[in-house]
């Protein structure tokens, strides 16, 4: 419960920003970066207790570092793409069933949002990345 309330409470300080006028370029560099302390806490804890490969983490790390320092070089900040929201929630609703005293019947619907979660965490990245390589000319 108490992850879904911090969760939310990212949600909803997007959707006040926007709706009251108050996005800034500070905020669209640190919501991005709260985001990732949300989902990597649990994800830690949850390698520590076996429940998901290291290497799993590892490449939603991996894709996140990637496009931090992509955005870093950029000269103007841009908020995230549909795809970075579907990956933010899809993390979210995952790390939810992960956490939820759940069934043993749930075990195998929650890793399957869990992989799933991965998979847009990965096909996010590509997207984002794969139209400024070719504005760059380097494909």
């Amino acid at each position: 419960g108490i992850f879904l309330v911090v969760a939310s409470t990212d949600w909803l300080d997007g959707y006040l920003a926007r709706k009251l006028n108050q996005v800034t370029d500070l905020g669209k560099f640190l919501d991005p970066l709260v985001d990732k302390l949300l989902i990597f806490a649990p994800l830690l804890a949850f390698i520590e207790l076996g429940q998901i490969p290291a290497w799993s983490v590892f490449l939603i790390l991996a894709r996140e570092l990637t496009i931090a320092g992509w955005r870093v070089n950029q000269t103007q900040i841009s908020g995230a793409n549909i795809w970075g929201k579907l990956k933010t929630v899809s993390q979210i609703i995952a790390i939810a069933f992960l956490i939820a005293p759940l069934p043993e019947v749930w075990q195998l619907p929650t890793l399957i949002l869990f992989w799933v979660a991965v998979g847009l965490t990965l096909i996010s990245g590509l997207i984002y990345l794969i139209p400024q390589s070719q504005n760059t000319g380097k494909g």
